[in-house]
């Protein structure tokens, strides 16, 4: 039987948000009192990420600058993850009083993700394939920075190596692929999907289509791709923090919008 909206939503709370977390083989999980704190053991690569779905507790501002402040001592930026049924109400306005910037809202959308594996016709000559070398990664790092422009892309990370070389390190629990005409040219969509270990979610991420590319399917082919991957390895339900684009498309596939995910960065 098919959940409804809100079991969606209260399942993704406990195996996922107060549960293992997101998953990421380079990342720490660890709870501080009412705080969820992953971060990135890559010296390469460093972030965090913390979140607080049981609440901030009787001293809220407390908490928010000790977050502030451990990981600035740490010389890591911090993105504060919020939901929009997170408590306090006004914990957004809290962390922009903190020096924190708000980033842009996404619609949380959530469902089944046999609901989105149908098969897609694509523009002739167009071909979908894994993500599988360094210039791969640099020409979907390309195609970030034309859709969202250098500023919301932000800093592109270094690729050292050959065009040619192979992606070394491989996280057996995520699945990117693209879509193209020549391996030559430009990237055409692209995004990846991320299993969940021990929970029934997958989460479907970074979804770009080249602007003179919309429209035609590209997406939509894209996601079923990642779909049947997750749901060959076990997943249940997608997980989607949709932009204003993509969540029209997901809602006529049958998804939910059940929160907005908002963003709070420091660092």
């Amino acid at each position: 039987m098919a959940l409804t909206p809100a079991e969606l939503l209260a399942a993704l709370h406990r195996q996922v948000r107060t549960g293992v977390g997101e998953g990421d083989p380079e990342a720490v999980r660890e709870r501080v009192g009412l705080i969820w704190r992953t971060w990135s053991t890559n010296p390469a690569d460093q972030w965090a990420m913390v979140e607080s779905p049981d609440g901030l507790g009787d001293a809220p501002d407390v908490t928010i600058a000790g977050e502030r402040d451990h990981f600035a001592g740490l010389g890591i930026p911090l993105e504060w993850k919020t939901y929009s049924y997170d408590v306090p109400a006004d914990i957004g306005g809290r962390l922009v009083a903190a020096g924190f910037e708000s980033g842009d809202d996404e619609a949380l959308m959530l469902g089944e993700l046999a609901d989105l594996v149908d098969r897609v016709p694509i523009p002739e000559g167009v071909s979908i394939r894994e993500v599988r070398t360094l210039g791969d990664l640099r020409r979907i790092d390309d195609l970030g920075a034309l859709v969202w422009g250098a500023e919301g892309h932000g800093p592109r990370a270094p690729v050292e190596g050959a065009d040619s070389d192979p992606i070394e390190r491989r996280d057996p629990h995520e699945y990117a692929v693209l879509a193209e005409e020549s391996p030559e040219g430009p990237v055409l969509c692209a995004a990846r999907v991320n299993l969940t270990p021990g929970t029934d979610f997958a989460g479907l991420w970074g979804g770009n289509t080249h602007p003179q590319w919309r429209g035609l399917g590209l997406y939509r082919a894209v996601l079923a791709r990642r779909a049947h991957w997750a749901l060959e390895r076990g997943a249940r339900y997608a997980r989607v923090d949709a932009s204003p684009n993509s969540e029209p498309i997901l809602a006529r596939l049958g998804l939910y919008r059940v929160a907005t995910t908002t963003p709070y960065h420091h660092g």
